[in-house]
């Protein structure tokens, strides 16, 4: 099986690095195609205005001799041109690992899902994997993110994806015993309270930080419930958003009875 490595933090994150090199000691064969800077909360942006750049990268944590590369897109760049111009071969994509959680309504703004959702677009089986760490945690338990990535690869090779499906994973900041298990959820609810902050500079011109203050609901079976009581969260996700009850309601019910 041959992966493609991605992220949204960058090609020198520790995530990435972490999982490369865990992967790599077990026997996967992989490239890394990730950007060359921090490219959190895209979304699922691509570049179609300006030409991107690619080139290999040596430094890092990398084990010597391997196909690591940086590109100044996105991380669905990354995955195009992985795909397309690195490893054309690809069988699986890989994003992450994310420093940081994507659950709830942050898989509409993470980089790190759109990347796994391009890979499914470009028909390679993918997962998007995210520890729920951040800056002001003492240690970022990476390495038991990328035990978990290798137990679901294990996984998947015996009971493959269905066409259109992504595994959105993610992971406590835990030490690999001190995980509790495994739970298959749904997409949570992941509110922001605070969300906008308005300040002044000098001059007195009003600016704007986009934050706030995370706030989970916290219902057995979802997402942010199983990460808050300490299991590993596996969501699978489906490209096809069509909402089909209002597809057969509003066909009997008006909208194709508009006349023009």
């Amino acid at each position: 099986m041959k992966l493609l490595l991605t992220n949204d933090d960058g090609v020198f994150a520790p995530g990435l690095m972490t999982m490369a090199a865990h992967l790599a000691d077990k026997g996967y064969s992989w490239a890394v195609v990730a950007p060359d800077r921090e490219r959190s909360s895209v979304g699922h942006a691509i570049t179609l205005t300006r030409p991107l750049r690619l080139w290999s990268v040596s430094q890092g944590l990398y084990p010597e001799g391997q196909n690591v590369n940086a590109c100044d897109g996105t991380p669905s760049d990354c995955v195009v041109l992985g795909i397309e111009e690195v490893q054309p071969e690809t069988d699986m994509v890989i994003s992450g690992i994310n420093s940081g959680p994507n659950v709830g309504d942050d898989l509409t703004y993470s980089g790190t899902v759109s990347a796994a959702m391009e890979g499914v677009i470009m028909g390679c089986p993918s997962i998007a994997v995210s520890l729920n760490c951040s800056s002001r945690d003492d240690t970022c338990h990476y390495r038991t993110a990328a035990v978990v990535v290798e137990k679901i690869l294990k996984v998947i090779e015996k009971e493959p994806l269905e066409e259109g499906v992504l595994l959105n994973v993610n992971v406590p900041n835990l030490s690999l015993t001190l995980l509790r298990g495994v739970k298959v959820t749904r997409k949570g609810v992941r509110l922001y309270e605070g969300k906008v902050t308005k300040l002044r500079d000098p001059h007195g011109r009003a600016y704007y930080w986009v934050s706030g203050r995370p706030e989970d609901q916290l219902v057995e079976g979802c997402d942010v419930w199983a990460l808050a009581n300490g299991y590993v969260s596996i969501t699978p996700v489906h490209m096809d958003m069509t909402h089909y009850p209002s597809l057969e309601r509003y066909s009997e019910n008006g909208l194709q009875k508009i006349n023009f």
